[in-house]
């Protein structure tokens, strides 16, 4: 049945109710024998005393909810609907000149709030016996007897009598808002979603309780051994607002276990009767490594942003287009996207037309932060209040291979872009930089350390608020370990890892993007603010953890291959170098890196004569001389030594 056919069966319903309802009081309080007269002005009065309950009950929106989840929140809707319509009722026949004694009100109300009550949760029931009913077992008054003890022997003992080896057990974890709907859902479609077994959850109060008709079974150090009792193959995580250690507990307990694992949303992507258990996902990397919510100063970041022409560098990347997204809301005069790959810029622009269409002033334009004389045209031309420089070579292994790339891409990209930035009075510049920038092993990092050094050298002489930002890896990110760990685990392996004692830091792209902004709304000039990456995590850990979270078993079902460490990379990364120092913002998750002293007009005389090189493709004289500008510039041999790594362990932990 439709929507629009269970509003007319509902409407029917309740013209025979509210009627219905009247009478019997009328015959309560007669004894059966109804004075005509009284029946004389109710038949005159039916049509209007009728259209009159009509409309109340759809203010009420007692036609548009989804019965189907009929709550607490429904039932007080009938109750005040059937209040206010029964003293309508009574109003408008005192008008029509029939007083009548109060008590008769009074019952015609709870005869009518009861009738409307019935119908709706009737139908929660009957669809709920309905969807639970064996498709295999035909429709015969025994059958449907039999299976009516069994339906609610199930509702009292909260968890299925008779266990079919096919169907899913499911083990909720959580016992708020969204997991009763969920539990909800599962019942009303136990054929298609199998049974839930029962809750986990913390609150002692809460334990043994009923809960949407499912029982409390015990707290999180239970998952295992009732997972075990109750042979569960399900769990559903749903705990929208847990924190991001309580997360990596509970996933960790999971999967302890042999059940599939999954998560569902939060309740606010399942109010206005979007309860879906399609929305319910597999438990991400990004849930295990979860991150607590950034809370910007959203006034902060408008001030700067909202009606403001802002350029976004590497516009079409990972970093550079989840930049674009957050920018997007908060209103800028103009978003320019700037990216010298066509096919990403492209994705990027269309996501946006979409998502905002004529309300976001949208420009593209593909070029490369290598042609000098394009980018200061381009800023020249658009003139743009804010820049964020996220056009960069991150691969380390290729730039390995290249150094020139980086050096060309990198450094002198960077140096295009904020001396345009410079020329043409760009209020704010933020660059995005990397961990790997402090004490880098390899020229990727090195070039990034240099890129630094131009905006804190450039800082001092304009008036331009220059400013990097330094975090670690990103997940999802391109060449990032994740995506690939991925791709091995869908071809069945092997997951190749380089060390098994290396470790990152990691943090989520959206995460990043919006500490970004953040730290762009906070810049007086001159600093490298560090992004709070919580903590250090092993390589060889994370893919273990994407195995069990893709239903496999280590050594079983895919192996893991240590490669050795490529070319430039390093078993620890570190977000600060000690000549540094780091203080507070007033941002938890921000701090700030003391401002170096660095000699502009040396820097670019150093610059000038890498360029000399570059011109000379001496792949050596190159990256000796990129140790002269970068002193903490060491090969990843001399660093990746036993013992510097545990005592570097140490400090981190």
């Amino acid at each position: 049945m439709n929507i629009k056919s269970r509003q007319v069966s509902l409407i029917i319903a309740d013209i025979v109710a509210v009627n219905s309802a009247f009478v019997l009081a009328l015959l309560l309080h007669y004894e059966g024998n109804i004075p005509a007269a009284t029946m004389d002005i109710f038949f005159r009065s039916a049509f209007i005393y009728t259209i009159g309950k009509l409309l109340i009950y759809k203010y009420f929106d007692l036609y548009n909810s989804l019965w189907a989840y009929a709550s607490v929140e429904e039932l007080m809707k009938i109750v005040f609907a059937g209040v206010f319509s029964s003293i309508f009722g009574s109003l408008f026949l005192i008008y029509m000149g029939e007083s009548l004694y109060p008590g008769i009100y009074i019952s015609s109300m709870f005869f009518e709030i009861t009738m409307a009550g019935t119908v709706r949760f009737s139908y929660r029931f009957f669809r709920g016996f309905r969807n639970n009913y064996p498709k295999d077992q035909p429709v015969t008054i025994t059958g449907v007897i039999q299976f009516g003890f069994h339906f609610f022997r199930r509702l009292k003992n909260n968890y299925p009598i008779k266990k079919q080896e096919h169907e899913k057990r499911i083990l909720i974890i959580g016992s708020g808002s969204t997991a009763s709907l969920i539990a909800s859902e599962i019942k009303n479609h136990a054929s298609a979603y199998g049974q839930v077994i029962g809750y986990i959850d913390d609150d002692e109060n809460k334990l043994n309780k009923n809960i949407a008709g499912v029982k409390v079974l015990g707290n999180s150090f239970d998952i295992v051994s009732i997972s075990h009792r109750f042979k569960i193959n399900e769990i559903i995580i749903a705990m929208p607002t847990a924190d991001s250690t309580t997360m990596r507990m509970i996933i960790g307990e999971c999967n302890r276990t042999e059940a599939k694992v999954r998560i569902t949303p939060g309740i606010r992507e399942m109010i206005d009767g979007q309860v879906s258990l399609s929305k319910i996902r597999d438990v991400e990397i990004e849930d295990l490594l979860g991150r607590d919510t950034v809370n910007l100063n959203i006034k902060e970041v408008a001030s700067y942003i909202e009606g403001k022409i802002i350029m976004v560098t590497g516009g079409g990347g990972s970093i550079g287009s989840e930049l674009c997204r957050q920018i997007a809301r908060f209103s800028p005069g103009k978003l320019i996207i700037l990216d010298n790959y066509e096919n990403n810029a492209y994705d990027i622009q269309n996501e946006l037309i979409r998502d905002y269409g004529k309300k976001l002033n949208l420009d593209v334009i593909i070029a490369s932060v290598r042609d000098r004389d394009t980018i200061f045209s381009i800023v020249e031309t658009n003139h743009p209040d804010v820049i964020f420089h996220a056009a960069a070579h991150k691969h380390v292994p290729l730039m390995e291979r290249t150094p020139s790339e980086a050096i060309k891409n990198n450094v002198f990209g960077t140096k295009n872009v904020a001396e345009a930035a410079h020329e043409y009075c760009v209020e704010r510049f933020v660059m995005i930089s990397t961990d790997k920038a402090v004490n880098p092993t390899n020229i990727m990092g090195a070039s990034k350390r240099i890129c630094e050094m131009l905006i804190q050298g450039l800082a001092k002489q304009s008036k331009t608020k220059f400013t990097a930002v330094r975090f670690g890896n990103v997940l999802g990110s391109n060449g990032s370990v994740v995506p690939l760990f991925k791709k091995q685990i869908k071809e069945g392996g092997p997951v190749t890892v380089t060390h098994k004692d290396i470790i990152r830091y990691f943090m989520t792209i959206q995460e990043a993007a919006q500490l970004v902004i953040q730290s762009g709304a906070i810049a007086k000039g001159g600093e490298i603010f560090v992004l709070d990456m919580g903590h250090p995590v092993k390589i060889y850990d994370l893919a273990v953890d994407l195995i069990k979270l893709s239903g496999l078993k280590l050594n079983e079902d895919i192996e893991i291959e240590i490669t050795g460490l490529r070319p430039g990379e390093k078993l620890y990364e570190e977000l600060l170098m000690d000549e540094e120092g780091l203080s507070e913002t007033r941002y938890q998750k921000i701090r700030v890196g003391q401002p170096n002293e660095i000699d502009y007009v040396m820097l670019k005389k150093s610059l000038d004569e890498v360029m000399l090189i570059l011109k000379s493709s001496d792949k050596n004289a190159l990256i000796n001389f990129i140790k002269n500008i970068v002193p903490t510039y060491r090969n990843s041999d001399e660093v990746n030594t036993e013992n510097e790594y545990k005592n570097k362990l140490v400090r981190i932990q």
